[in-house]
């Protein structure tokens, strides 16, 4: 009986990613851009939410490494003060990480509004009517 209702489980859980993906696959084929432009214009748009959220993860993080900084400063000698720069340290750590995330967005977003300024100068092709 365990095996059977495993057996039942894996194939119902299987079922529903499949079906999860099928949904998702059809979902994007419906998006069928209009405009010449429109998967680079998207691509930029998405670039700055993530460019935007990259700077606000970044911003916290220089906060807490202020008020690390701080904490250092008024901690007493000894045990206290050793924990506070420990604290200091691993704060200094994330934003570093977190600054070369932020670098590698800007970049990112460079070269998205790269490809959009160079498909915006691009004549519209036009269509061609088929040989006969």
């Amino acid at each position: 009986m365990h095996i059977a209702t495993r057996l039942a489980s894996i194939a119902a859980s299987g079922a529903l990613t499949l079906g999860a993906f099928a949904a998702t696959s059809t979902a994007y084929a419906d998006e069928v851009p209009t405009e010449p432009c429109a998967t680079q214009q998207a691509q930029v748009d998405k670039a700055t939410a993530a460019l935007e959220r990259v700077t606000a993860v970044f911003a916290r993080q220089q906060e807490r490494v202020e008020a690390k900084r701080e904490a250092v400063d008024e901690a007493a000698p000894g045990q206290e003060k050793a924990a506070a720069k420990k604290a200091l340290a691993a704060a200094r750590k994330a934003a570093a990480g977190t600054k070369v995330t932020k670098r590698a967005q800007q970049m990112r977003l460079a070269k998205a509004t790269e490809r959009l300024t160079a498909c915006q100068a691009e004549p519209p092709a036009t269509e061609s009517p088929a040989p006969r």
